[in-house]
């Protein structure tokens, strides 16, 4: 069975980006002394679903940050070529949440790292997450990129565990219930 999962940071007020898809509040806060578990995480990980947002901030990156598969979900960059140094790496669709992970079941993918605010929404309504990991930056911004949007039910949450960091950072796990 297929499942997806989430590993993000928000800031306090809820944000994972600014309106203009800026991280550098977030950026500015990473402490390379720390580890937040994102490398336990991943290794479990057969590849990523993400959005355009997502895709765009990653691929400003001098290097290519993940060295899983990467679908990514997007009606503007579906009839688009993948850049050429991520051909192999990177794949474009238009596939609505449930329909891509059946394909990517399909391919023998169990365990997918959903990323990106609206995708993360779609998925949660949908119920395509198992669990997620959520990392909230001492900071306040104001406005943003939400996590989290409309929902026509609630979604009900188990929690799992909280982490405190030395750098202010908290980090919570949750269980989706079905």
């Amino acid at each position: 069975m297929i499942t997806g999962h989430v590993f993000i940071a928000t800031s306090l007020d809820g944000f994972i980006a600014r309106e203009n898809g800026d991280i550098e509040w977030l950026l500015s806060r990473d402490d390379p002394s720390e580890e937040h578990g994102y490398h336990d995480f991943i290794k479990d990980i057969d590849g990523l679903v993400m959005g355009r947002g997502s895709f765009e901030a990653a691929v400003r990156h001098d290097t290519w940050p993940y060295d899983k598969p990467v679908l990514v979900l997007s009606k503007k960059l579906a009839p688009l070529p993948v850049p050429e140094r991520l051909k192999g790496l990177v794949r474009f669709s238009d596939l609505a949440p449930q329909a891509a992970m059946d394909t990517l079941a399909g391919e023998g993918w169990r365990r997918v790292y959903v990323d990106g605010g609206r995708i993360v929404q779609s998925f949660l309504r949908e119920g395509l997450i198992a669990d997620m990991v959520i990392t909230q930056v001492p900071v306040i911004i104001g406005a943003g990129r939400p996590l989290f949007g409309l929902t026509a039910d609630d979604i009900s949450l188990t929690h799992v565990s909280t982490k405190v960091f030395p750098s202010g950072l908290v980090q919570s796990h949750y269980r989706v219930e079905k």
